[in-house]
């Protein structure tokens, strides 16, 4: 089974680019336009706008000069993870990847190139359960390894950012992307949404396991409830989903307030989510002793529903957001540097050292928390002035939530 989170990751080397397969269009949303609206109550960093901007362009060269890496193809792209279990692209990275791309176009001249390149590596390795989405994980050759079907998380990723592209650069050139996207959408609505509870499944592989496995059949991923995408997914495709928002927004609330009424803290898997008691997930359920925790999964949760709570001002959004950011500005006294790498949904923290991938979600939550001001200016100064890990995982999540914070995430 695909166990597309990343916890344990190897050092990244600083690679170059190779080659630029198509002549870029104009970006229609250029990086540093702020074209997207965020919600007025929505909270920005006291460097300013400038600032903030050059930061982030900043980060992103460094991020690229790492991860973004030529496929086996020419003209193809991918995204380097360089994990422990042998994967050298996993298909959350390519989703990061294009949300990342088609953000920095117009910083980036290569932008459009890259993005393309990874939408054409994505389309060589389709799952084996569905040919519309992404198997999990290839080798450093571009073989197909550890199973050859879907994580959820990576589709959802590639769905969005190919909404977004059309928004960008329009879908009149070599690819038209808002055909890919309602490719992608009607294969996750197949696959990955469960027809029973309107939640999304750990992948593809799971909706073939309701008489077989019913636990994972009815299980989901945390930091798989990308608030913000089902809602830009809302008029896309077949799929009601408005139905697919509404039901993680209640299961967040029912967690929240069943199993961490003062933290907010979610656990990296919930199971029995076809019940009226879901529950967290017992130790090793997929990944690690920790499936239950608020940890190496859940970690990215602040960010993906605080950028829909910055954006959009939806009350349950901001009201989990804001939980999670009141909690641990409490929790650290104030201190970024006090984050630690994985909670227990009481908030007795589970390891002594901090990591990148905990500490910079929780900048994009604490955007919605109306007392944060001082705590989203050390969040944002602490991300800015550590130098990239050398981590894939902790590097990227960085920079997409750069991206939320400096108010350069896009909508469809």
């Amino acid at each position: 089974m695909p166990m597309p989170s990343l916890k344990h990751l190897l050092p990244g080397l600083a690679l170059t680019v190779f080659g630029i397969a198509d002549a870029a269009q104009a970006q229609n949303h250029p990086f540093g336009s702020h074209h997207q609206a965020y919600n007025a109550s929505t909270l920005s960093v006291s460097a300013g706008t400038a600032a903030a901007d050059s930061a982030t362009a900043d980060f992103y060269w460094k991020w690229k000069s790492r991860y973004v890496v030529a496929g086996c193809q020419a003209g193809d792209y991918r995204i380097k993870a360089s994990t422990g279990d042998g994967a050298y692209v996993v298909s959350e990275g390519q989703g990061y990847g294009m949300l990342i791309t088609v953000m920095m176009a117009g910083q980036d001249p290569q932008a459009q190139a890259i993005f393309d390149g990874l939408h054409r590596y994505n389309l060589r390795h389709p799952s084996q359960n569905n040919p519309d989405l992404l198997a999990w994980a290839q080798d450093v050759n571009c073989n197909d390894i550890l199973d050859h079907d879907s994580a959820t998380d990576g589709d959802l990723d590639i769905a969005y950012s190919l909404l977004l592209a059309h928004k960008q650069w329009g879908s009149t050139g070599s690819i038209n992307y808002a055909a890919a996207a309602t490719r992608v959408l009607n294969a996750i609505a197949q696959s990955n949404i469960n027809p029973t509870t309107r939640l999304v499944n750990l992948g593809d592989w799971a909706s073939l396991l309701q008489q077989d496995a019913p636990d994972y059949y009815y299980a989901t991923r945390s930091s798989d409830w990308m608030l913000g995408h089902f809602r830009g997914f809302i008029g896309h495709a077949s799929t009601d989903w408005s139905k697919v928002l509404s039901a993680h927004q209640t299961l967040l609330e029912k967690m929240q307030t069943t199993y961490a009424s003062s933290t907010g803290l979610v656990p990296d898997f919930i199971i029995k989510t076809n019940t009226t008691t879901p529950r967290p997930a017992p130790a090793e359920f997929l990944e690690a002793p920790y499936d239950g925790s608020y940890s190496w999964n859940a970690c990215r949760v602040p960010w993906r529903i605080g950028i829909d709570a910055a954006i959009s001002g939806d009350t349950r959004s901001r009201n989990a957001a804001s939980l999670l950011s009141r909690w641990i500005r409490g929790k650290t006294g104030g201190r970024p540097n006090n984050i630690r790498a994985g909670y227990q949904l009481n908030g007795t923290a589970i390891e002594s050292y901090n990591d990148m991938v905990f500490m910079a979600p929780f900048a994009v939550a604490a955007t919605v928390d109306s007392g944060g001001q001082a705590w989203l200016d050390s969040l944002w100064n602490q991300i800015v002035s550590t130098p990239p890990t050398e981590d894939y995982y902790g590097d990227t999540v960085k920079l997409l939530a750069m991206l939320s914070v400096s108010r350069n995430w896009m909508t469809p």
